[in-house]
């Protein structure tokens, strides 16, 4: 009886914890806003933003995370370390085969899709000009975009560039900044290495600081008409999402 007892105790909890799942990560929603992809417990999934059964992109032992709709909606980019570190993959949103973009010995994290979605914009501690080296760690990310249908990887910005994003006609990329070592869920952090929003202009290769709190701003995104949203702790407050312009603090 004891042991039916724990028997029945553990299939409660299991049915449970499929009815709450816990710890989903990296919602992207769709262009036309009608879907989120997620990564959850290693592998990408997408729902109805109404709600109801969530349907896995990929069934994978290895980690799948981080996933990044194209502009059109038709695939979706995602980093997955099935051969070893991180590398970018990209996959039909309707699911199927990924193919396996960039094949460096560095973590590859993708961030956008170029707006003519025939390339993919990721993040990479891979070798950057020796003018631009900071430390001797794999700690600042360099922008790289690598063709969805494979080939080679072309640089594109190497000032150390997080969570980038093209604007809509794609001469001007928004990221945040790194510029050193700290715990990005520290809070009400303030010093010089906190988080700054920047855009870079792609023709020009010069870069505007758009941000000045001297706290963390960070995670920047754009809207129409390429208004820019971001998280900051502002006033010394918990994080909250701001409204920007690509041309004003």
């Amino acid at each position: 009886k004891l042991l039916l007892a724990f028997s029945a105790c553990c299939m409660t909890f299991a049915s449970h914890a499929q009815d709450n799942a816990l710890w989903l990560r990296y919602p992207a929603i769709s262009p036309d806003g009608k879907t989120i992809a997620f990564g959850y417990k290693g592998d990408i999934y997408k729902v109805d933003v109404n709600g109801g059964i969530a349907v896995p992109l990929t069934i994978h032992e290895a980690h799948d995370m981080m996933p990044v709709w194209s502009h059109d909606g038709k695939q979706i980019a995602f980093a997955s370390d099935r051969n070893g570190n991180f590398d970018v993959y990209v996959i039909p949103a309707t699911g199927g085969n990924p193919l396996r973009l960039t094949y460096n010995s560095a973590p590859d994290y993708p961030y956008d899709f170029t707006p003519d979605n025939k390339q993919v914009l990721f993040g990479s501690p891979r070798n950057a000009p020796a003018s631009d080296i900071r430390f001797s760690v794999r700690m600042f990310n360099n922008l790289y975009t690598v063709p969805v249908t494979g080939g080679r990887s072309i640089l594109v910005s190497s000032a150390g560039a997080d969570n980038a994003h093209y604007s809509a006609k794609g001469d001007q990329i928004v990221f945040q900044d790194r510029k050193g070592y700290e715990d990005p869920l520290r809070k009400h952090h303030t010093s010089s290495v906190t988080r700054d929003i920047w855009v870079y202009d792609v023709k020009n290769k010069s870069y505007q600081q758009l941000s000045a709190y001297e706290g963390e701003d960070r995670e920047p995104v754009l809207g129409p008409n390429d208004q820019l949203y971001y998280l900051s702790e502002k006033g010394g407050i918990s994080q909250n999402l701001f409204k920007a312009s690509l041309t004003t603090k």
